[in-house]
């Protein structure tokens, strides 16, 4: 018997009723996301045939060489997203200032948002998975007089987040509050197809995903966790397996499915962390949660900080609970 495929448009419109305020904009503004992942899906495939590869030239607001396929992913996104009328600004890891979207159709847009086009672009060039990270707010009111000021709202204010991973296949990840379902890309059809429904994170697992090779630099509660991590003891299962691939989006599907932990934390040289709250922290912070998972700065739920600036940087501990709790606690122990 042929098992029924669930497209992620079909999905998505047959969840629509979970979105008492909406009236289809957000749906749509969601089936834009997919329409963009699928170019830029396209030219990471092709990527290593054509001209696109390799540095731009230029420097982002991060301080970070700017990829040729970062740029081309930042400009399909905001185009996609201005396209669709949904989306009244666009705050992106490219650009150091909001991105207004000023089209007739999306004047009283009602959302917001941010937008990391192409994480882990410092493995474009090796045929690593790379990924896109995505986190949607509804505007306050359309009467205010700051657009920045409607970003800065705490990650519980989401109303949807996602992500999208490049890799041996392509696939789109996303909540809105009603639980994790996953969407693998259909070459064949050119759809975005349900595989993964319900997605429930471990509440433990035996990975720990931390760039070690800053390990000197680490905090003490850090080193403390690590050094944990890699004792043997049969009724924790240790030790752990380090597995990092330097891709946020990468590293978090994997312990997402299998259960472990993703650090990325202060350290001597990046007191603040290097990861952005907007949108990178809060979004997987909201799917981990999603899923039964949770994410810290090392003291404080992600979901529960107020940002102040739109590329604000963070500390962060996420993933299988019972591990994030461990860290957390070794953090707070060892300041």
């Amino acid at each position: 018997m042929k098992r029924q495929v669930t497209t992620l448009s079909q999905f998505i419109i047959e969840r629509q009723a979970d979105f008492p305020y909406a009236k289809g904009e957000l749906s749509r503004l969601l089936l834009d996301i997919g329409i963009a992942a699928k170019v830029v899906n396209r030219e990471v495939n092709k990527a290593g045939l054509v001209d696109i590869l390799g540095e731009a030239g230029n420097i982002n607001i991060q301080g970070e060489q700017v990829k040729k396929l970062d740029v081309f992913a930042n400009e399909q996104f905001i185009i996609a997203l201005g396209s669709g009328g949904e989306t009244c600004a666009v705050a992106s890891e490219e650009n150091e200032d909001l991105v207004p979207i000023e089209t007739l159709v999306s004047k009283n847009a009602k959302y917001l948002v941010c937008i990391d086009p192409l994480d882990g672009s410092s493995n474009i060039d090796v045929n690593v998975s790379i990924g896109t990270i995505f986190s949607i707010y509804r505007r306050k009111s359309e009467e205010s007089t700051s657009i920045l000021s409607e970003f800065l709202q705490k990650g519980t204010q989401q109303v949807a987040a996602g992500y999208v991973i490049y890799g041996s296949s392509t696939m789109l990840v996303y909540t809105t509050g009603k639980g994790v379902n996953g969407f693998t890309l259909d070459p064949s059809i050119g759809e975005f197809c349900l595989s993964h429904p319900d997605i429930k994170t471990p509440e433990t697992g035996n990975i720990y995903s931390v760039n070690e090779g800053n390990y000197m630099h680490l905090t003490e509660g850090v080193k403390a966790y690590l050094r944990w991590c890699k004792e043997s003891d049969k009724d924790t299962k240790r030790p752990y397996t380090a597995r990092y691939i330097g891709s946020l989006v990468a590293d978090f599907h994997r312990n997402l499915l299998k259960g472990g932990i993703y650090i990325y934390p202060a350290t001597v040289t990046a007191p603040n962390g290097k990861l952005r709250l907007l949108y990178e922290c809060n979004p997987l912070a909201w799917i981990a949660e999603q899923a039964g998972g949770q994410a810290s700065d090392g003291r404080n739920r992600i979901l529960d900080i107020k940002p102040e600036s739109l590329h604000q940087r963070t500390p962060l501990f996420i993933g299988s609970p019972e591990m994030v709790t461990m860290a957390v606690e070794f953090n707070l122990k060892n300041q």
